[in-house]
């Protein structure tokens, strides 16, 4: 009897959050519902692109760089206006962390890492992602007065720190 009652709940859960998830969509709302909290809608690509990441970092037993992915998501979520340079500077750290666990080289930024381990990534993605670092080190920790990360980088930033997040999960194995 516990047993179906169980069943009944998440049906009846599933179901609700199915119904808000679809009026947001009707209505434009940029949210969505999921696992019981109210967060940021992205493109199908962004979300699929953050979603895999997390996986990858969950499943190669990394917990850190996976809560800092997540964070970033929060940040992008936050109500009534998003934390921008927040969302940029976890999504890094997360990133960061990963760099520092896969070369165990724990006190390394993730420039010195891709400086110190150049098979980190091919070449010239090494340079570039060095690149992306320094930016989003400008945007989220020397911020400058008069100047904010638009959502559209920040969402950038997310999605390529998730991606590379997930590709040097893979590439370095678990």
């Amino acid at each position: 009897m516990a047993l179906q009652e169980s069943f009944s709940k998440r049906n009846r859960y599933t179901g609700a959050a199915t119904a808000i998830n679809s009026f947001f969509i009707e209505e434009g709302i940029g949210w969505q519902l999921v696992d019981g909290q109210i967060v940021t809608r992205g493109t199908e690509a962004f979300e699929a692109v953050v979603t895999e990441a997390t996986v990858a970092l969950e499943g190669s037993e990394r917990p850190t760089a996976a809560k800092h992915l997540h964070e970033a998501l929060q940040d992008l979520s936050r109500r009534p206006e998003a934390d921008l340079s927040g969302a940029v500077y976890h999504a890094m750290g997360s990133l960061e962390c990963l760099a520092r666990d896969l070369t165990g080289d724990n006190k390394a930024t993730l420039g010195e890492a891709l400086k110190r381990y150049p098979g980190l990534l091919p070449k010239p993605l090494d340079t570039a992602l060095s690149q992306i670092w320094g930016y989003a080190s400008n945007e989220a920790r020397h911020v400058q007065e008069g100047r904010e990360t638009s959502r559209e980088e920040a969402e950038l930033l997310v999605g390529l720190s998730a991606a590379l997040s997930t590709y040097l999960t893979r590439k370095g194995g678990a």
